[in-house]
């Protein structure tokens, strides 16, 4: 996903330490200003200068050290608060994206986001299916790899493509399917509010990689909103523009969609793993919800759902 530079390394810094929860900045600040405050003590100097002048050197770099604690200790903690804070907006953020796309009455919503957005979003999506999401920040040397998904001893790698009237190629595919070898992934993902191109669906098959265009990601999330106990919107009319990501067509874009009532959670039938509400994406059942292994890709046990 294209994303903006840090326009400077305190930027940069700030939105690496927002990654982390906003209780563990908390704590970092605290532990940051009783630490440096010690260093920072005046008792540290004046213990060295009573030993004399053979220890002038060490003098020095104590009193080096003493003027970079003295600064720090309010720096620091400082910085660790505006993280704190940041981290606990992006946390409101996810939770009013998701809600808004569970209201929403169809997929084009995701294109009214920025980039940012949506990996907030996906990332949300996937907090509600039990993984544990860790924002890497992308674009660097994992391979452009945006979340890491972890489950259990498991980890899958998560691209996301906020491509909004075009395909995802075959090569974004080959490139997570790298990071996956070499990083020793369980599987992967790649998230798009478009879609795929028929290469980029015929190399995944088999490699133990999903691919998530924008109806099923609105889809998901519906369902997983639906599976809490909260309303979500009924589907309405298909858009009318011809960059829609899925044209509906017939009775089924005329009349509103009630979504599915959450069923009794099924156990998979080849692994015995909690199972997850999906929509097809293609074959004759095209659009049809069924219960898939929450452990896919690793699984790919279903049940009708009914």
């Amino acid at each position: 996903m294209a994303r903006r530079k840090k326009s400077s390394p305190l930027e940069a810094v700030l939105d690496s330490l927002a990654m982390l929860p906003w209780w563990v900045c908390l704590v970092l600040a605290a532990l940051s200003y009783f630490l440096l405050h010690r260093l920072a003590s005046p008792t540290q100097v004046s213990d060295i200068q009573s030993q004399g002048g053979a220890l002038v050197g060490t003098m020095v770099q104590k009193a080096i050290l003493h003027g970079i604690a003295n600064a720090a200790q309010y720096i620091a903690p400082l910085l660790l608060l505006v993280a704190a804070a940041l981290s606990a907006w992006r946390r409101k953020q996810r939770q009013t994206l998701v809600a808004d796309v569970a209201q929403a009455r169809s997929a084009r919503v995701l294109d009214d986001m920025s980039w940012r957005e949506f990996e907030l979003l996906v990332g949300e999506a996937y907090r509600l299916q039990g993984y544990r999401v860790d924002e890497t920040g992308g674009g660097g040397p994992d391979g452009g790899v945006d979340l890491v998904l972890t489950k259990g001893s498991e980890k899958f790698f998560v691209q996301c493509k906020q491509w909004k009237a075009y395909k995802v190629s075959v090569a974004t595919v080959r490139e997570l399917y790298g990071v996956m070898a070499a990083r020793g992934g369980a599987g992967g993902f790649v998230i798009t509010s478009g879609r795929f191109t028929t290469d980029a669906k015929e190399f995944a098959e088999g490699r133990n990689i999903e691919l998530v265009d924008g109806i099923e990601l609105f889809a998901m999330i519906q369902q997983a909103k639906s599976a809490q106990g909260q309303p979500v919107a009924a589907q309405g009319d298909a858009p009318s523009s011809t960059e829609c990501i899925v044209p509906r067509t017939g009775t089924a874009a005329r009349n509103p969609v009630t979504p599915v009532k959450a069923a009794a959670q099924p156990e998979c039938p080849r692994c015995g793993a909690a199972m997850t509400l999906r929509t097809a994406r293609q074959g004759e059942n095209l659009g049809n919800t069924f219960w898939g292994c929450s452990t896919f890709p690793k699984c790919r046990g279903t049940v009708k759902a009914g």
